[in-house]
């Protein structure tokens, strides 16, 4: 062969590779959330970190040497424009769909995509979970396309519960009081099932309508007629803040222990009320020293604040997801969620909180917990106040995660 035909040849080879590698099939994720509305600022901070861990993704090379591109879908706060949302996005191409800010909606979805993949063998979509903390989802309804990266009411209840019986703070009567829906109906479950082997009585239990209650005081009068150490609840936004207003003006003296009390904006209302009150969450920016400080720092250089509430969770399980799709080898270019989710069941990573993994079994993340008080003394501040979460207690992951429930009877592929 002449040296003209071997270099055409090459050229040829080449120009060939060229194709195959610009043919690749990029990996498309959807988010579906509450975009727009009174209820998007929940919603608005998972965007923030979903943009910001994809951005760290697609800066390491992507997946198949494609950036991974992001959707978005304003599901409108509700399970039926959810569902709507969740079709478009899987007309539109998706392969996953993330979404964290409601157990009602994240029940629509994982229906959805169970459903869905059922009818479509071979073009299965993956939902990753990313803070939707219904039992259920894990349970009951748990499958193999369905990922939950943040903790759930067992994690969240039994960690507070033996961070305060270790600084002394929990006492030995309780009260429990929350919202009448799936969560709230979790954390009262949890609460009362935990109370024998802690170390608490719980002397009465409430659920009320959710985020329908201007004057939380008659319930607040009901609390200290039962003369309890500690509150539990898994009350979020007004009814959380009001209940606390309730009990600072009729000089409650029970410590509450709570799921959500980082929720931004929390502080910044309630001021000296919350001071002393107790959050367990995956994240505290000096729990890890300098590696959860670090990453608290470029968290806000990119989004113009501190991680916090359902942040961190959504960033660490995003990390989980970029290793998984570290060992998924290229399959003809296509993308194959089945065999990303194989290896996000066998995934580990060191995030700057310590060892994220998932447990194969049903699905649900292994990680950190940390305990922390609203205090002065706390480094980073919240909501432009004088306070901020001070840790007292770390978990690791698998002292935090709950058992699998046996509810859970996952089908996996073949």
């Amino acid at each position: 062969m002449s040296l003209g035909a071997v270099l055409r040849a090459g050229v040829a080879c080449l120009s060939l590779a060229i194709a195959g590698a610009a043919s690749a099939e990029p990996l498309k994720v959807a988010l579906v959330e509450t975009l727009s509305g009174p209820q998007a600022s929940t919603g608005l901070l998972y965007r923030a970190a979903v943009l910001y861990q994809l951005g760290k993704i697609n800066e390491a090379g992507g997946f198949n040497g494609e950036k991974i591109q992001l959707l978005e879908y304003d599901n409108q706060g509700g399970p039926v424009g959810a569902a709507d949302r969740v079709k478009a996005a899987i007309a539109d191409g998706a392969q996953v769909i993330l979404q964290g800010s409601s157990s009602a909606v994240a029940g629509q979805i994982t229906e959805d995509v169970r459903k869905f993949n059922l009818r479509n063998r071979g073009r299965e979509v993956l939902y990753l979970n990313l803070g939707a903390e219904a039992l259920e989802l894990t349970g009951a309804k748990c499958h193999f396309y369905h990922f939950r990266f943040s903790p759930n009411a067992a994690i969240r209840f039994k960690t507070v519960a033996l961070g305060m019986k270790e600084e002394g703070i929990l006492g030995s009567r309780a009260y429990s009081i929350n919202q009448n829906y799936s969560w709230g109906v979790d954390v009262e479950n949890t609460v009362t099932a935990n109370a024998g082997e802690i170390g608490y009585e719980v002397v009465e239990k409430t659920l009320h309508e959710v985020n329908k209650i201007q004057d939380f005081s008659p319930y607040v009068a009901r609390i200290q007629a039962a003369n309890v150490d500690t509150v539990f609840t898994g009350n979020w936004s007004n009814d959380l803040l009001l209940l606390m207003k309730a009990a600072s003006g009729a000089g409650l003296k029970a410590k509450f222990a709570t799921a959500f009390l980082d929720q931004p904006g929390n502080i910044g209302n309630a001021g000296a009320i919350a001071e002393g009150h107790v959050v367990s969450t995956p994240y505290n920016p000096e729990a890890n020293g300098e590696t959860s400080m670090a990453f608290a720092e470029d968290y806000r250089s990119v989004t113009g604040h501190y991680p916090a509430y359902v942040e961190p969770a959504a960033v660490f399980g995003l990390m989980l997801f970029g290793e998984a799709l570290k060992d998924v080898a290229s399959d003809g270019g296509k993308v194959d969620t089945t065999k990303i989710a194989l290896a996000l069941e066998a995934a580990t990573v060191d995030t700057p909180m310590g060892e994220y993994s998932m447990r194969a079994d049903d699905h649900q993340a292994q990680f950190p917990m940390v305990v922390q008080t609203v205090s002065r003394e706390a480094k980073v501040k919240a909501d432009g106040t004088e306070f901020g979460f001070l840790p007292v207690k770390s978990f690791s992951g698998a002292d935090s995660i709950d058992p699998v429930q046996d509810s859970c009877s996952m089908q996996r592929p073949g």
